[in-house]
């Protein structure tokens, strides 16, 4: 898969088009469309089993993993259709790396942790030095530089988290998908974690399902509002700036969810 350099990139990074996804016979998902841009932060938000995940999902194929799911529509990145037959699934996964709700760092060292990717992926370079650039780009490195060759499994939950983010960094990815990044953190931690959402969203473009809707007001610059209707089936129901989705929704149902009378 080639990608395009810097100064060719696209403003819309991923761009996703009449995509329906299908668990088995259950409809997940409705010809969902929506651009996202490039170095920015997208927020997902909607009630439980609107279909956010599962839109997460299909940005990396991660979807693939599970029997029976089948998919329309298209999702292309940098222009090129993720699910086109040439392409690998795993470089795509290389390429829009993924940080799960709950940390999970390996049961190995923290410099394990990190090196992990780049090894399996051949790296030849100078791996030290990756692992710490990473974990300095995960606002982790002053913590845990004395403490490289100990058990990932000692840190603090929000330090697990910031690990995970150092360990998908370590790819070199394009774009950051994040489930629920802070939904097992305490306040502090997730301070932490909203803050360096931003300052990486000046390299990489970040996608984020949240219940938190203060949170994605605070972190993100694009809102996406999911619903599913009578049949469960998850539909996009607005789309825009997220200054805007949350003073000025432009659908009384968003205005609804957001302002707490339902969801």
């Amino acid at each position: 898969m080639t990608i395009n350099n810097e100064q060719n990139q696209p403003k819309n990074i991923l761009k996703v088009k009449d995509l329906s996804f299908y668990y088995g016979d259950f409809q997940a998902l409705k010809d969902v469309s929506l651009d996202i841009e490039a170095n920015k932060v997208t927020a997902l938000i909607g009630p439980s089993g609107c279909g956010k995940s599962t839109l997460l999902r299909c940005l990396n194929r991660m979807n693939d993993l599970i029997p029976a799911a089948t998919i329309t529509g298209q999702v292309l990145f940098e222009g090129q259709d993720l699910y086109a037959p040439h392409i690998d699934p795993t470089e795509i996964r290389y390429q829009i790396g993924m940080v799960f709700q709950r940390p999970n760092p390996f049961p190995k060292s923290v410099f394990d942790n990190v090196a992990f990717g780049p090894r399996i992926n051949g790296f030849r370079g100078d791996l030290p030095d990756l692992v710490e650039g990473s974990l300095r780009r995960a606002a982790l490195w002053e913590e845990v530089k004395d403490r490289l060759k100990s058990s990932a499994l000692a840190l603090s939950g929000g330090q697990q988290q910031r690990l995970c983010i150092a360990r998908a960094l370590a790819v070199e990815p394009r774009v950051i998908l994040m489930d629920e990044p802070c939904s097992s953190l305490d306040p502090i931690a997730t301070l932490a974690v909203e803050d360096l959402m931003r300052e990486l969203s000046q390299d990489y473009s970040i996608v984020i399902v949240t219940h938190n809707m203060q949170q994605a007001a605070r972190v993100s610059d694009h809102t996406a509002f999911l619903m599913a209707g009578q049949e469960r089936v998850g539909e996009l129901i607005e789309y825009g700036e997220s200054r805007q989705i949350f003073t000025n929704p432009q659908d009384e149902r968003t205005e609804a969810y957001i302002t707490g009378r339902f969801g």
